[in-house]
């Protein structure tokens, strides 16, 4: 039996995993970029470069919101499913 949902549908959460890989990217060059004068031994990037650095952290959280939402909603449709193939 074929699968109801097409294969190139959007999964709940799909969004927020793609968004905060975007924000972990964002976080990682940063990060790099307040690490390199570290080893170029020029003068250090202001403070704000190091709040930047942070958004590794949050594109993390974001993404792993992203997959336990999936997760949720997998889990949700595989109760509907044997619910309703029990009755």
């Amino acid at each position: 039996m074929r699968d109801k949902t097409p294969s190139n549908s959007a999964a709940p959460g799909d969004r927020l995993v793609r968004t905060g890989a975007v924000v972990f990217f964002l976080g990682a060059v940063a990060t790099l970029v307040t690490v390199a004068p570290l080893f170029l031994g020029t003068t250090p990037f202001p403070t704000y470069m190091f709040a930047l650095s942070m958004l590794m952290g949050v594109g993390f959280l974001i993404a792993g919101a992203g997959v336990l939402r999936a997760v949720a909603a997998g889990r949700r449709q595989a109760r509907e499913a044997s619910g309703a193939s029990a009755r």
